[in-house]
């Protein structure tokens, strides 16, 4: 098609859209149908963005409006714009969703939901107070798989100090510890009502929700007679096979 005949067509579509009370979607290969005054239910949205006058969206072969975007839970994002039902499953996904198009009444209550709530509110407030939580988490990712040439299992030990005062026996510590110190990673300390095992459950849940498997064992610093053993480590072991 020659550059004026696509502007041609171009301009013939816009009055379908503004007087066809239906819309046809294909969002990432998954097809919708539903009202034009559904997509603009909420003025302040990307989606009424996207289908304001004129539309800011290109056409499938078939005419259908394109998003590129999975559209595995755009069904979801619909239900709440035609009767404010909130979804019961994959609440995450339906959250990402929703803040893509900036539908801020259903991020609202969906943050206000008990599976986001506990994960924003409780979990994410937590770690915000684990200084480097983040970034030891790339660096054991990144140590695990210089490690995994030729072996079943890379074994990274962390150190987890919760108080100040344990982070002023640290450098006791390491010295009592018959392993790589330059390797260790360490988490802590923090200022909240959590213990060193909700730590290392978090580490896990957000280490394994990037698709490997790991998990954790205390290692056991053996005590010398003319020495104290201290309990801040922890194997974390990453199964690659």
């Amino acid at each position: 098609m020659s550059l004026p005949d696509y502007k041609l067509s171009q301009k013939q579509s816009l009055p379908a859209l503004q007087h066809s009370p239906v819309v046809l979607l294909n969002v990432g290969g998954h097809l919708f149908s539903t009202a034009l005054s559904t997509l603009r239910k909420h003025p302040d949205s990307r989606l009424a963005e996207l289908f304001s006058s004129p539309p800011k969206l290109r056409t499938d072969p078939q005419g259908r409006y394109f998003i590129d975007r999975d559209g595995s839970h755009f069904g979801a994002v619909l239900d709440f714009l035609r009767s404010d039902s909130l979804p019961t499953h994959n609440t995450k996904e339906v959250h990402r969703e929703a803040v893509y198009y900036n539908i801020k009444p259903l991020v609202k209550l969906l943050e206000e939901s008990p599976p986001l709530f506990g994960e924003l509110v409780g979990r994410q407030q937590f770690l915000s107070r684990v200084p480097h939580y983040r970034e030891n988490i790339e660096v054991l990712i990144r140590i695990a798989r210089a490690e995994a040439i030729a072996a079943r299992h890379s074994t990274i030990m962390i150190c987890v100090l919760q108080t100040e005062e344990d982070l002023g026996l640290f450098d006791n510590a390491i010295n009592s510890l018959e392993a790589d110190k330059e390797s260790v990673v360490t988490f802590g300390p923090w200022k909240a009502a959590l213990s060193v095992k909700d730590l290392l459950d978090c580490v896990q849940l957000d280490i394994e929700s990037q698709g490997y498997s790991v998990s954790i064992q205390r290692h056991v610093v053996e005590k010398s007679f003319l020495s104290r053993s201290y309990n801040y480590f922890h194997k974390l072991i990453f199964t690659w096979w």
